[in-house]
């Protein structure tokens, strides 16, 4: 068990948090959950005891381990793989460092074997001895193979060390468990792998994550923080946004029903209370008015951007043709011998193990690299706006945000676009700020703005909810549901794609499958699809 008592964290004289009291019980999934800069991952690192709070204590229960998700991926560059998860149990890797130092002593005397012979006896209670084999288990099922488990960490790939650090925080069955973003970086296979790990964790877990599903999936209760406060409801991430949607409804309601009581009230008195005959109801009336009360509640610090997507032009049926496309970079395979259909009004998803192949194939479709081999045609009547996974170059400028969007626009006039920027959560001086200056999060929401802005029936988007928060997400979503028009699209949020797509192509370094009419959940099982996936990547291994 773990819990907060009294937390303040104060910078200055911004309070992040004041007088928290929550405990977090064995058994149970916690997702944290808040609008960006709440406060979520700093709450973590307080729990963890990285960074102090301005008052208040954390407590553990005695003997408890507390395991934390590294966020630095440079830290362990110089140790091998194996070693580096081994080492997110610090008991027992201290252990058997100094078991290894003992035993390669020359001068090993007496005093050294009862040493050795303790150390024996905490290692032989801790599992010890399983626990290279537990350790290289973890990462296989996380998708680092035995052939680099030997390798030093820096050797490894950004995607690779970020697993490897989940694996470190999973190792040796953890008391607590606290997980910042644990499926950043991770594909759909390890993410479900994930989930099933602590679906069947008995222990405490508590995750802050901008996947829906893996919140509902994982999670018992969820710990909302607003203003500065962190509310516990039992339930996943469905149940908490349902019910305190109705909840917020109720409320308003009520509170709609005790105006129009007032207002008839107020005009009964005002009518009646100079009339002898009436004097007595218009006082009674008086006292049930002083009575009445209404339900206070501040509005959620949350905010939901409104991103609907608008084509100025229908597309015809002919809409995109590729034919033998292949492409490669430093010599590896993204994809070859690719050939599509794309039919007016499928939303495909674009899925597989390699990010970078799908990245390539968007980019070339829209120009920005050139194929190996092949041929792809746009239909004539087709507009197209692209999201691109890598935007940065987009804002290297010194222009502020009203001027940078004014670009995009057909109608210039600044009011025009200032609404149009208030509609993504950009207003007042947030409209001024110089776009260099922009956070990822804020960059998306500028990159989706110009989509929208552009009126394409045809969208491209390469993870276009990386950086965003769930309400951004949750818009998101529903604005691409809505549209009228093409889409083609990646994404590792697994609700994202079960709600959007009505195809499904995974891209593969031997091959493609492409199935149409389906969702992501009926495509991933489907037990032909899963035999065919499961061939096309062992035929890629035994060839690498």
């Amino acid at each position: 068990m773990i819990s907060a008592n009294n937390i303040t964290l104060q910078f200055g004289k911004r309070r992040l948090f004041e007088n928290v009291n929550i405990t977090y019980t064995q058994g149970n999934c916690y997702g944290l959950i808040g609008a960006n800069g709440s406060g979520k991952s700093t709450f973590l690192k307080i729990l963890s005891g990285e960074i102090d709070s301005t008052s208040g204590d954390i407590a553990i229960t005695p003997g408890e381990r507390l395991s934390v998700l590294k966020q630095d991926q440079f830290a362990y560059d110089e140790c091998e793989v194996l070693t580096t998860v081994l080492m997110g149990h610090d008991k027992l890797y201290k252990i058997i460092k100094e078991k290894d130092d003992l035993y390669a002593k020359p001068d090993f005397s007496d005093a050294d074997g009862i040493r050795a012979s303790e150390l024996e006896a905490d290692f032989a209670e801790m599992d010890g001895w399983n626990a290279e084999s537990d350790a290289a288990k973890l990462l296989s099922d996380l998708g680092i193979m035995e052939d680099r488990q030997s390798l030093k960490m820096k050797q490894l790939e950004s995607s690779q060390k970020v697993r490897v650090l989940l694996a470190q925080a999973l190792f040796g069955n953890p008391d607590i468990l606290l997980l910042d973003e644990p499926t950043n970086h991770l594909d759909m296979e390890a993410c479900m792998w994930l989930e099933e790990f602590l679906y069947n964790f008995d222990n405490t877990a508590i995750v802050v994550s901008h996947d829906r599903h893996f919140l509902d999936r994982v999670c018992t209760h969820i710990a909302d923080i607003d203003f500065g406060r962190i509310q516990l409801y039992p339930g996943n991430y469905t149940f908490w946004y349902e019910s305190s949607a109705l909840a917020l409804k109720q409320k308003q309601q009520s509170n709609k029903k005790a105006e129009e009581k007032k207002k008839e009230l107020q005009d009964f008195i005002a009518r009646f209370s100079a009339n002898a005959s009436k004097s007595r109801q218009a006082t009674s009336r008086k006292k049930i008015l002083e009575k009445l009360t209404f339900e206070e509640f501040k509005p959620s610090s949350r905010k939901y951007p409104y991103i609907n997507f608008q084509f100025e032009k229908d597309s015809g049926n002919d809409l995109l043709h590729v034919q033998n496309l292949s492409k490669s970079i430093d010599g590896q395979s993204m994809f070859k011998r690719f050939h599509l259909d794309v039919n007016k009004g499928d939303k495909i998803a674009f899925m597989g193990r390699n990010d970078l192949a799908r990245s390539a194939f968007f980019d070339v479709l829209m120009g920005e690299q050139e194929a190996d081999e092949g041929t792809f045609k746009w239909g004539a009547s087709t507009s197209r706006a692209y999201f691109p996974k890598e935007n940065v170059k987009y804002f290297q400028s010194e222009l502020n945000l009203i001027d940078w969007l004014r670009q995009y626009s057909v109608d210039r006039e600044e009011g025009f676009v200032r609404g149009f920027l208030g509609q993504m959560l950009f207003s007042g001086e947030e409209s001024l700020k110089q776009v260099k200056v922009l956070s990822g999060g804020e960059r998306v929401r500028c990159m989706l703005s110009r989509m929208m802005l552009t009126r394409a029936n045809v969208l491209l988007l390469d993870e276009p909810t990386n950086h965003l928060d769930l309400e951004s997400i949750t818009a998101l979503n529903e604005g691409l549901e809505k549209f009228q028009g093409t889409i083609l699209f990646s994404s590792h949020d697994h609700q994202f794609v079960q709600t959007i797509a009505n195809r499904i192509i995974e891209i593969t370094p031997n091959g493609v499958i492409d199935k149409q009419g389906t969702t992501l959940d009926e495509y991933l099982s489907n037990a032909e699809i899963k035999a065919k996936r499961q061939a096309l990547y062992e035929e890629s291994a035994v060839k690498g």
